[in-house]
């Protein structure tokens, strides 16, 4: 399974394993399954991100 953030509002830090990156508004990230992140909010505003989770596809996709 697949973890994905996209940031909806504000500025922070994202620790996925040994990585850390700072984010804004707008940023999306992968994060492999299996793998421990962190988040951090350093400023006095307000961090929103959503969280979407998607199994790995058990065939390949095909568009029609």
């Amino acid at each position: 399974m697949d973890v994905f953030f996209y940031v909806l509002e504000g500025t922070g830090i994202v620790e996925i394993g040994s990585e850390k990156q700072a984010v804004s508004e707008d940023t999306l990230i992968s994060s492999p399954a299996k793998i421990p992140h962190c988040w951090y909010n350093e400023s006095q505003s307000t961090l929103r991100f959503l969280v979407v989770k998607t199994p790995k596809p058990v065939k390949s996709t095909k568009l029609l």
